[in-house]
Order: C-alpha cells, then sequence, then structure tokens
C-alpha cells in the first residue's frame, strides 16, 4: 500500500508518488474551499495544497490508512486558512523567511462572509462533544469529500454522514451566532 511505502524514510520516492496520487484530489478540494474565501483573498488553491503538504510532511508522515491520510490533509487545510485568517485579523504580514516561492495559480480562494476564525472555535468545541460530526465536517468543508466518501473513510453509512452533516452545521449555525 502506497501509505505505508511512504512511512518508510527509506523510499523518499514513495511520498512523491503519493503526492502525484492525491494531489489532483487535494488541487481540487483547495479549489473549492478558495471559491467560497472572500474576494481579493491573497492565498491561492495551490498555495494552499502546497502549504497543507508542508506541513504534513513537516510533522512526519505517519498515516495509518485512507481516512488517516485525508483527515490530516483537512486538518492541515484547516490550520492554514486558520492561520491566515489570524495573521490577517492582526494585521501582519508573513515574514519573507517563511514565505515558500510557489507556482502562480490564477484561480482566487474565496469564502463570502464567512468568519475563519468562529468556526475554528465553533469546531474546536464541537469535536469535544461529538467528534465525529467534527470529523465529518472537516472532510466536507476542509477535504471536500462527498457524503458517500466520508462515509466510506469513516465506515459509516452515508445516511449516517448526512444526519451528521446536517446537525453538525445546524450547531456550528448555533455556536457562532452565539460568539
Amino acid at each position: 500500500m502506497l501509505l505505508e511505502r511512504a512511512r518508510d524514510p527509506s523510499d523518499p520516492e514513495s511520498v512523491e508518488e503519493l503526492i502525484r496520487a492525491v494531489y489532483a484530489e487535494l488541487r481540487k478540494t483547495a479549489g473549492s474551499l478558495m471559491r467560497r474565501e472572500r474576494a481579493g483573498h491573497s492565498l491561492v488553491a495551490t498555495d494552499l495544497v502546497h502549504e497543507a503538504y508542508f506541513r504534513l510532511f513537516r510533522e512526519g508522515a505517519s498515516w495509518e490508512d485512507r481516512r488517516h491520510f485525508f483527515g490530516s490533509a483537512a486538518i492541515a487545510m484547516r490550520r492554514v486558512l486558520i492561520d491566515h485568517a489570524r495573521r490577517k485579523k492582526a494585521g501582519r504580514r508573513i515574514p519573507s523567511d517563511e514565505l515558500v516561492e510557489l507556482e502562480p495559480d490564477n484561480e482566487p480562494f474565496e469564502l463570502p462572509d464567512l468568519d475563519l476564525l468562529a468556526l475554528d472555535r465553533a469546531l474546536t468545541r464541537l469535536a469535544e462533544v461529538h467528534p465525529r460530526q467534527a470529523e465529518i465536517v472537516e472532510l466536507r468543508f476542509f477535504a471536500g469529500l462527498s457524503e458517500s466518501e466520508v462515509a466510506d473513510l469513516l465506515q459509516v453509512s452515508r445516511m449516517t454522514v448526512s444526519r451528521d452533516w446536517k446537525v453538525a452545521r445546524l450547531r456550528l449555525q448555533r455556536e457562532m451566532r452565539a460568539g
């Protein structure tokens, strides 16, 4: 299995093979996330995928299975977006020594009127009480997986995912409104 091979530090080619195998899916997910972002956002989809990639591999490639990998990727993308929102809110620019040169990408990443910091806080609280619902939100929203794909990864029915997805969104909306 490719994920198992990617964990082996003596096989660096397997990590590149893994990225080639999942890049298109991660790029599609990032593009979907970026279309929801506000106009003029300084991140683009390629930047999001690359930054998530660097975070995934900086922390060490150690995934148990496909579910764990895509969950880790969703969390990495979430962290990139949240960190970017925090820096923006604080009025800070990324120091030039922390910038990574990436390929230009003309596809802007937009999420109109969504407070990512409020979403992050609400999602963190949801995870404390309903971890599966929080995981479904991360996989659906941040990883862009379909209900069927999430059901396969979590080994539950599609109806369970659909129900948890609806309930989680309502809980998050209520939590975000309450502040």
